[in-house]
């Protein structure tokens, strides 16, 4: 079920980009990865299965991943994440809508490496917040590579974190993003 409302949500973007001249981008696979460091421990995770698409026409974006795919060296890690902070079961998916601010800079017909603001809104619990920060686009041999970085807290997504384990979570969570998108005709 939570599958096909991803798919259906995906597949109602690309319909809606495709009638712009541009096209749109996309990939299924991207990855974002994050990475809480304290003195007492660091914590990192990936979710390899990132459903993404932007528009080549207008810089529109947005993001889907389910909380559950992201995956931990410590199994144990990975059910407390899941269970306890995050509630997966309940919010079991993290979005992002928004715009890559400069699109007309960057020339998606041309190999290089270009800039640009991304502005938008990160959902996670069911909390929404602004979020903005400078996206790396690659294009090589029509492939399009977009890097990015931030931090948020997890406290004001209301992750709530007890306090005998505190001491071992950030309260800036290192955000990176490394996705891989092909161009859909």
């Amino acid at each position: 079920m939570k599958k096909t409302i991803i798919y259906s949500l995906l597949f109602t973007i690309a319909t809606a980009f495709t009638t712009h001249s541009g096209g749109i981008y996309k990939t299924n696979t991207g990855n974002i990865n994050f990475y809480s460091h304290t003195p007492v421990e660091d914590i990192t995770a990936d979710n390899h299965k990132v459903k993404t698409a932007f528009s080549a026409e207008n810089g529109k974006i947005q993001f889907s991943c389910l909380i559950k795919d992201f995956e931990f060296k410590k199994a144990l890690m990975q059910e407390h994440f899941n269970e306890n902070y995050m509630e997966s079961t309940t919010y079991p998916k993290a979005t992002f809508d928004g715009t890559i601010s400069s699109i007309s800079t960057i020339d998606l017909g041309k190999d290089g490496t270009y800039t640009s603001p991304v502005v938008g809104k990160l959902t996670i619990k069911d909390v929404t917040k602004d979020v903005t920060t400078l996206g790396t686009f690659t294009v090589k041999n029509g492939l399009v590579n977009a890097k990015a970085t931030f931090n948020l807290n997890p406290y004001d997504y209301n992750v709530s974190i007890p306090k005998m384990v505190a001491p071992k979570i950030s309260d800036s969570i290192k955000i990176s993003i490394d996705i891989d998108y092909t161009h859909q005709h």
